[in-house]
């Protein structure tokens, strides 16, 4: 009886023959959907008093992925607050690192060899003020443009990831004529038009849209995002007075200051 060859299983991005770390990704980048875990990881500072800050937008956007697509609570894994879950029938784990943003890169890493997880299937969402606000851009590579939360990322799993910047503006840009420090500016919370306007809007297209970075689909993922939340227009120096800042008010240390 002839015998028929059996069709090679296709390869997951960036993985070896037991679909873990080493090699290039295929031209095609297609997951192996239904077996492969990704990382989403979220940056931000711990505790209630940082929840609405600006600098904590990678949490926010994790936390309403979380809401809408069903994923298990919140549990403590190796420094950071972790869940699962599915996208497009794919396996994703969200973590929330528990240590300060300059801190982050340390559970990030811990998490990522845990799970034998390369780290182009790890995807860091955080707040950038180099972007305007309301507005995402998603790339893989690059550098950490000052953020030292990414910073800390970078020195733990190289710089071969995918990050998902938001755009959380300059006040000077949002604002005209704000003369905010950019490190009390990162620290305060949102204002409250913003809370109830553009933020909620563009998390929810975030979360929405999600699925499609499972397909490396990074510009369909900007495009929808973009219309279903455009980016607000600038606001008054009044507005963007009345946000309030983080805990202590300027008593963190350079260690704890969350920056």
């Amino acid at each position: 009886m002839r015998q028929t060859a059996k069709r090679p299983k296709p390869r997951i991005p960036g993985s070896n023959r037991n679909g873990l770390a080493g090699g290039a990704p295929p031209a095609d980048n297609l997951f192996q959907i239904g077996t492969v875990m990704l990382l989403f990881a979220g940056l931000g500072n711990p505790g209630t008093d940082y929840a609405n800050n600006r600098h904590n937008a990678g949490f926010m956007a994790l936390d309403e992925i979380a809401r809408r697509h069903g994923f298990s609570a919140w549990k403590s894994r190796s420094g950071a607050a972790c869940a699962e879950g599915k996208l497009a029938q794919a396996k994703v784990l969200l973590m929330k690192p528990q240590s300060f943003m300059n801190k982050s890169g340390g559970p990030v890493g811990d998490i990522a060899r845990f799970y034998k997880i390369p780290s182009e299937r790890v995807f860091v969402f955080y707040d950038d003020i180099d972007l305007a606000a309301g507005k995402v851009r998603v790339k893989r590579g690059g550098s950490h443009g000052g953020h030292n939360g990414i910073r800390d990322v970078d020195r733990h799993i190289g710089t071969d990831y995918w990050r998902v910047r938001i755009g959380v503006g300059r006040p000077e840009k949002l604002f005209p004529g704000s003369t905010i420090d950019i490190r009390k500016w990162v620290l305060m919370d949102f204002t409250a038009d913003e809370r109830n306007g553009w933020v909620p809007d563009l998390l929810a297209a975030i979360a929405s849209e999600a699925d499609r970075l499972v397909g490396l689909d990074d510009a369909g993922f900007m495009s929808r995002v973009a219309f279903l939340a455009p980016a607000p227009k600038r606001e008054s120096e009044e507005g963007a007075q009345s946000g309030k800042s983080g805990p202590g008010k300027g008593k963190q240390t350079e260690e704890q200051d969350g920056i």
